[in-house]
This record gives structure tokens, sequence and C-alpha cells, in this order.
């Protein structure tokens, strides 16, 4: 009986079917699985299968799926006819961004598909002929008899295709404008915001409305849309919330896009559930924040009024209760983030001893480290330990090209000035000039160009470094391929990544591992960064290597986001100074500072961002109680 009573209160959070996947693979895997699934049965009918096909980043795994069930498995495309959602408006097709290129590249030129079957909106037209062009879409998707399945993904405002906010429930394929808030977003595919196009050709709702049945993926970051949408009421404020109305619409999502739904964040009001300490921290520690109350101030009336009634049932006197999270707070709390030395302290997050420890930081780009967390950086130097940092990527993308030309400009004058024969920098500056004098939107640099952005990044990392304390040999630039593109689009990891991670961790034997742990970066390195730590640890374990099993892990976020409080296992207080050093240090890397390329949804400087973030975590801690720091820096330890 409680079983069916979890399962009836769920539903009546979650107005739409939600499937949840440990990661985005396995969501893409079980949604090309469907796809795979309805072409066999359509060919086993004689008859098309017609799919609503979406962009982005969040429907890739999903294709590469696709195309190796066609690869290896020999699923055949040929009855297959396909609709995209949208298109930027105006763009050329063979633009590097344009959704017909992207679908090219990621599907259709990998399977056998009759490329008269494939039907992508037109951003070359004039705007004398979008209209009927438009109106000729939709009724060629009906000629065909509808769409079987529509795959969606969801914009951070809702969007689905490119029906922005305010998008009619009746709104059919239209020319629309797009909203800054999706430009921004988009604007990783492009140099910068203003090579954004600012409108789009886009299926409406009530064209997507019509599939016999949707699917739609989310992944990451989504989290806060994908709560408002599946529980939140249907409004053409938030579009995908109208796939409320859908009779057969599905949400596929990964651990991290589903950890807003109630019964993810709030599982005991969806019914019974395990008490255990973590459990109770993270929801005593929401309904303290949700109240504004410090942790020591919540009374029975609280806990009843916040639906936490079974909790006390449990566990008994609200006030105990309140002190066994004050306490799981308070020792997450620690000046010593390599552990106090000389002292036993139960509940210290790290050990105290070995000390001092061998400490290895994994950057993804050559700037997180300073970014995400300068102050424990700093600290862990000031304290005593080995501390080394690992650069994963060049990050030479993310150098503008007015750079190039500066720096060299600079060795030009510089060999100049010390007699130094300046005749092939003078080549390599008047090449580097004629290219990017004529470079194209979206155009892959010169590997000169690439390698000198390359260099810039590591001038500006070695010199970070060398602020904190450490040492040229503490420095480890692995440069791993899976980066070296050239463009935003980055290759899978590979074996070589995996490797080059794995000789340098059983080179250095880290007691404490410090790495990127949020899937937030608009451009996906991160994800890509942590997947490599996380296989070449298992692997090292998996060979019997002994060093390993006495090595903490620590995970940061990057510049995008923050651990929620209840997360955090340790917490690294800053004072005012610490604060202000690391805003130098993050200083350091000019090539990033005021605007540069790929700059993802948020406007702010990275130092700006960071110094939010981090005085938000710490003014968290202090309105749950506890002491008031400047700011705070936060980790969550992985348990391989």
């Amino acid at each position: 009986m409680a079983l069916k009573l979890a399962i009836d209160l769920t539903d009546s959070f979650e107005k739409i079917p939600v499937q949840i996947f440990s990661t985005p693979k396995e969501g893409s895997k079980f949604v090309a699985s469907e796809i795979k699934k309805l072409i066999l049965e359509t060919q086993g009918q004689g008859k098309n299968c017609v799919l609503g096909l979406a962009t982005g980043s969040t429907p890739i795994s999903m294709y590469a799926e696709l195309v190796r069930m066609h690869k290896e498995e020999g699923l055949s495309f040929k009855n297959v006819i396909t609709f995209n959602l949208d298109e930027y408006y105006p763009i050329e097709r063979a633009a590097f961004q344009s959704y017909w290129s992207f679908m090219h590249r990621h599907l259709f030129n990998h399977i056998d598909i009759d490329k008269n079957n494939i039907h992508i909106p037109n951003g070359e037209l004039g705007k004398e002929e979008v209209k009927k062009y438009c109106q000729h879409y939709d009724q060629l998707i009906e000629s065909m008899g509808g769409i079987d399945l529509q795959v969606l993904g969801i914009g951070n405002n809702g969007h689905i295709g490119f029906n922005e906010p305010g998008s009619s429930i009746f709104s059919k394929t239209r020319i629309t404008s797009l909203d800054n808030s999706t430009r921004v977003a988009n604007s990783f595919e492009f140099q910068n915001i203003s090579q954004v196009p600012r409108m789009a050709i886009t299926m409406g709702i009530s064209t997507i409305m019509k599939a016999k049945k949707v699917l739609l993926m989310a992944w990451g970051m989504k989290a806060p849309i994908v709560l408002k949408s599946v529980e939140g009421h249907v409004t053409e404020q938030i579009p995908a919330s109208i796939l409320q109305q859908h009779n057969d619409c599905t949400f596929i999502l990964d651990e991290t896009a589903a950890n807003e739904l109630t019964r993810i964040k709030s599982p005991w009001l969806t019914g019974e559930c395990e008490w255990t300490p973590l459990m109770i921290k993270r929801a005593v520690v929401n309904m303290a924040l949700k109240l504004q109350k410090p942790v020591l101030s919540l009374t029975t009336h609280d806990y009843n009024e916040s639906g936490l009634s079974d909790l006390l049932v449990e566990k008994g006197d609200a006030y105990e209760i309140n002190l066994q999270v004050y306490y799981m707070l308070r020792d997450t709390i620690t000046g010593w983030p390599g552990g106090k030395p000389n002292a036993i302290i139960p509940a210290h997050p790290e050990r105290s001893s070995p000390h001092p420890k061998r400490c290895l930081i994994f950057s993804p780009h050559p700037d997180d480290d300073i970014i995400s967390m300068g102050g424990t950086f700093m600290r862990l130097q000031d304290q005593g330990h080995e501390v080394h940092v690992a650069y994963q990527t060049s990050g030479n993308i993310a150098v503008t090209d007015e750079f190039v030309t500066r720096f060299l400009d600079f060795a030009v004058g510089f060999e100049e000035m010390f007699g130094i024969d300046n005749n092939t920098s003078k080549e390599i500056l008047n090449e580097s000039k004629k290219f990017l004098a004529t470079k194209k939107l979206n155009e892959r640099d010169t590997s000169e160009i690439r390698s000198i952005k390359g260099l810039i990044r590591r001038c500006e990392a070695k010199a970070t470094c060398r602020y904190v304390g450490l040492k040229d040999e503490s420095m480890h630039f692995q440069n791993l391929p899976f980066y070296e593109t050239g463009t935003v689009e980055k290759k899978p990891l590979s074996e070589e990544d995996i490797q080059i991670t794995i000789q340098l961790l059983n080179e250095i034997k880290p007691h404490q591992i410090f790495c990127a742990g949020d899937l937030a970066d608009p451009h996906g390195t991160h994800k890509v960064c942590l997947d490599i730590v996380f296989e070449s640890i298992k692997r090292i374990k998996a060979a019997g290597k002994g060093w390993i099993n006495d090595c903490y892990v620590w995970m940061y976020k990057g510049a995008w986001q923050e651990w929620d409080i209840a997360e955090i296992d340790m917490a690294i207080p800053m004072s005012p100074d610490q604060v202000m050093k690391k805003r130098y240090g993050i200083f350091i890397h000019q090539s990033q500072k005021d605007m540069v390329p790929f700059q993802g949804s948020d406007a702010r400087e990275f130092w700006q961002r960071a110094e939010e973030r981090n005085s938000n975590t710490a003014n968290q801690f202090a309105n749950l109680g506890l002491t008031k720091y400047a700011a705070m820096e936060a980790f969550v330890r992985w348990h391989f």
C-alpha cells in the first residue's frame, strides 16, 4: 500500500512521464533504441518512418549511437523520412554553424538515408519566400502522414525548437525572433554573440504537438527549467510545459537534469523514504533555507508544515535533529584542505597524515584552477604541501585573434631590441596578419596560430602558478588530444587521453586529487576531462597500484555553478585578503579578461562569477547559523 501511495504522489508532481538515466550517454542510447525499434517496426509493415529531429549538443551522443547501429548492426535508414525542427535565419547551408551542416556532420553523412528524404528548413531563402516555404513545410509533413516520433531538446528558458517564451500553442512553422538568452546560450557555436543570427525558422508548437510520440532529452544544467516544465502549470511562457497536454510525451533526463524534481530533491514529499544522514541533512538544510531560519532555530511546527512529520516520527525531537545537521555542516568547514597536521579530528574532511601531502589539481582549461579553487590552491601551497597542477587542455580556442598579433608584435620587437635575427618572427607575423584579415566566420585557425594561442594561455597559467608559489617542475601541460580540433566541437575522449593521464598519476602518486566535477561548461570540455580522470583512476585501481588506495578525490565546480549546500563535504573559508589575492591571480589570465570567445550564457567576467559564487556559499552557511566568512570554496568527495 505504501508503494502505491508513493507512485500516486510522484505522479501528482510530475505531469509528464520522466525516465532518468545515470549519464547522458545512457539516456542517448535509450532514445536511439526507441528510434531503432520504430524504424524496424515500420520496415516490417512496409511503411515509411517519419522522424522529427533536433540539433544542439544534447542529441549528439544519440546520433552517434544511431550511426553505430547502422555500421555495426546493419540498421538501414532507407525507409526513413526526416524533418528537422529548425534552422538559423539567415544562414548559408555550408556554414559550420548551420543545422544543415550539423545534421550531415553528425548523422546523414554516415548512414544510408535517401538524400531526398531529408528535410531541413532553408535559411538561405529571401524573406519574401519564407512564409510560403513554411506553409509548404507543414503541408509536406502532413502529406507524409505526420511525424511518428519527434525528438526534442529544451532551452534554459523552456523553448522547444526555437519556440521562445510567449509562442502560441497554435503556432505553425514560421520565421521567429530569437530571445536574447537563447542567442547568448548558443554563442558558444560562434566566436561571439554578435555573430549569432537574430532569427530562425522553426516548427511551431502546434506542429510539434501533432507528432504521434515525443521524446524530450535534457542533460546537465537544465534541471530548473525541467522542473517548471514537468511539475509547473501549462503556460506559453514556458513552451515545454505545453507538452503536458501531449498524450505520448516522455522526458529523458540524466541525473543532473533531474535533480530539481520533487522525487529527487524532496523525496519525503512523494511518499516513504529512507532517512539516511545525507537525506536528513538535505531535508533540514532545504527547509531552513526556504524558511530563512538558522538550523538550530527550526521547530516541530516547521517540520510538520514542511512535510517532514515522518522524520520526527522516526528520529524524535526536532532539536536533536537540528543539532545532528548543524554538526554535519560545521564539520565540513576547515581552513586545512590538506588535513591539519598533528591533530586528531575524527569528523575532519581530510586526514591529518601524511603531512605534507602530494596534491594534484586537474584544471580542464588553463585558468580553472585559480577561478574555481584559487583560495584552496594557495592554502595548500602555503601550508607546505607538494602541489602540482595538470592543465588538461591548451584552451587555445578561447583566445581572440587580436592577442595573436599583439604577442607576435612583441616577439618581433624583442628580437629587434636585442639584435636577434627576427626574419622568421616577422614572416610569421605577416602571414598571421594576412590570414586573420581574410578569416571567415568560424574558420579554423592555422596550426601556427593555434600554437601561438596555446602558448599565450600556457604562459598565463605558468605566471599564475608562480604567483601562488609553485616551481616550474610542478606545472604539467597535458594538451589532451581530444581537445585539439581547432573548433568548439571536440573529438570523443580516446585511449591516448587516458594513457597520458594514467602516466601522470602514476608519476606523482598524489594523496589528493582535485578535479572539475561540474557539467555546466558550455562547450563540454569539463565533462570529458572529468571522464578521463575517473576512467584513469579506475584503471589504476584495477591494476593494483597501492598508492591509489590512500588517495582522496575532491571535486570542485567550474565558473558556472556551485554545489548544493547539502552536498558539500569540505568548505574552505576565505578572508577578505584571500579573496583579493585570488582576484589578482585570475587577473593574470589577461586573454580571458573583459570579453572572451565562447562566453556561455553568463556575461560576467570570471573573477566576478567566482567572487559572487564564493560569497553566496559563505552567506548560505551563515544563514544556516554557522560562522560568517567573506567567502568559501566548496568540494564534494568522489568515492571510487
